[in-house]
């Protein structure tokens, strides 16, 4: 089963903070696509709710002490 999540992340200010904040969501297993929006400071997220959950992805972003992420 396929969820969507739109996730805030505090602390990017440049494309390497962007793509390093896409790698972080693509380590989880069952992120399906990611899309990181810099100028909003957004991620949107589809995943598959069988393998992961939106907490797991924003524990994952958040365990990098760089970004501080949450749901929106």
């Amino acid at each position: 089963m396929s969820e969507q999540i739109t996730i805030n992340v505090e602390g990017m200010s440049c494309g390497h903070c962007s793509n390093a904040v896409k790698n972080l969501i693509e380590e989880v297993k069952g992120v399906e696509s990611v899309n990181v929006n810099l100028e909003t400071k957004d991620a949107n997220v589809s995943f598959d709710a069988n393998e992961t959950d939106s907490q797991a992805i924003i524990d994952n972003i958040n365990s990098s002490d760089i970004y501080k992420a949450t749901e929106k």
